[in-house]
């Protein structure tokens, strides 16, 4: 059972942006830290203490209440609201994935979040008739019903977000909020605050690095029942998108291309491997009729849950510290493959990777898996 949706107070709003700001805390880190001390006030009174069982030495770098008020006055000032992961209006596909973002700025009409919604992403050099075809497709879902979500990239996104203007349009970025990236898509980043709905993870102010991209994507898949990728290369960060979608439970769709043409290589590819194509607006919404959005109660884990787990004895911790560092490497390991090389517990095995991510010492990645630092 989780708990109802509620509304943070502002006390509580500025711990839950303290803790997500705060040194080595990612989302995964941050809900498990909610689900074994109860709230983000108990988690940051913690986190030293965790960081050092798990060997920092120097302190922690905890995000300060005043770093948090200024974030939270840069937004009221750009017209921006921050939604947190368990409040109302946060959009539940998104809550429901695994590494949700604990907290999103929301720039816009952020009541778009709530409708069904479908990604289209694609190229950045993509062609004429891709683009055509993206914004006239976007344009049609639109009018069916459906929010489009995109990043604002170059090419197709750029492409699916004209064409949804009128009926409703997501842009998710990398940077922050405030921040608009490639540069050229100015006047399209000021029409969707105007119609449509911007979406960013970072804080307000960041530049975005090409590290920031893979994170964008799972939001932008995350956000949505399926997404459809127009144009990509066998290499490109669309079908990064695409895998994304796939471990999220979501629809993966892709339009056919010419084998001549190496951007169409990497759709042609996902059809091969079992995507369904797409030709037309009514592809998709038949790809898309009989799904529902994802919900909080298909999470793996319940974040939200009153009852808090039992902390593990800190023997059992001593003990198991040196075991699950011996079994780590420099290549990502699953944590269910982790807990069973250690042959431990997995409320153990999962204590010491949250001790050891905190001190620096442990790396998280896509698909449940770690590897040391």
């Amino acid at each position: 059972m989780t708990q109802p949706r509620r509304i943070l107070s502002d006390a509580e709003r500025l711990d839950w942006l303290r803790l997500i700001r705060t040194e080595n805390v990612g989302p995964i880190t941050f809900h498990r830290l909610l689900d074994q001390y109860g709230g983000a006030r108990e988690a940051l009174d913690m986190l030293p203490e965790l960081a050092r069982r798990g060997g920092r030495v120097k302190p922690l770098r905890v995000a300060s209440k005043a770093e948090a008020e200024r974030e939270l006055a840069a937004n009221r000032r750009l017209g921006a609201r921050l939604l947190c992961a368990c409040e109302p209006d946060y959009p539940e596909p998104l809550a429901a994935v695994d590494d949700a973002p604990p907290v999103v700025s929301v720039l816009g009409h952020a009541h778009l979040l709530q409708k069904r919604a479908v990604a289209i992403v694609g190229a950045r050099n993509a062609s004429l008739n891709g683009k055509k075809f993206a914004e006239s497709l976007a344009r049609d879902l639109g009018a069916a019903g459906l929010l489009v979500v995109s990043g604002l990239a170059r090419g197709i996104d750029t492409a699916a977000h004209r064409g949804s203007l009128a009926s409703g349009t997501a842009a998710v970025v990398a940077g922050g909020i405030d921040v608009v990236y490639p540069p050229e898509n100015e006047d399209l980043y000021r029409d969707i605050v105007a119609q449509g709905v911007v979406v960013a993870e970072s804080p307000i102010g960041t530049q975005p690095q090409a590290r920031h991209f893979p994170r964008r994507n799972r939001l932008i898949s995350g956000l949505s029942l399926g997404i459809l990728v127009v144009e990509a290369a066998l290499r490109s960060g669309s079908l990064i998108t695409a895998r994304m979608a796939l471990e999220q439970g979501r629809e993966v769709m892709a339009v056919p291309g010419s084998p001549l043409d190496p951007r169409c290589h990497g759709t042609n590819n996902l059809i091969r491997q079992g995507a369904a194509l797409v030709e037309s607006a009514d592809d998709v919404l038949r790809a898309l009729e009989s799904l529902r959005p994802p919900s909080l109660a298909e999470r793996r884990r319940d974040l939200f849950e009153t009852r808090k787990p039992a902390e593990p004895d800190e023997s059992d911790l001593a003990r198991a510290r040196a075991v699950v560092l011996e079994n780590l490497g420099p290549s990502p390991v699953t944590i269910d493959e982790l807990v069973r090389g250690c042959q431990l517990s997995a409320p153990v095995v999962l204590t010491v990777v949250l001790e050891l991510e905190l001190a620096g010492r442990v790396q998280r990645h896509p698909g449940h898996q770690v590897s040391l630092a």
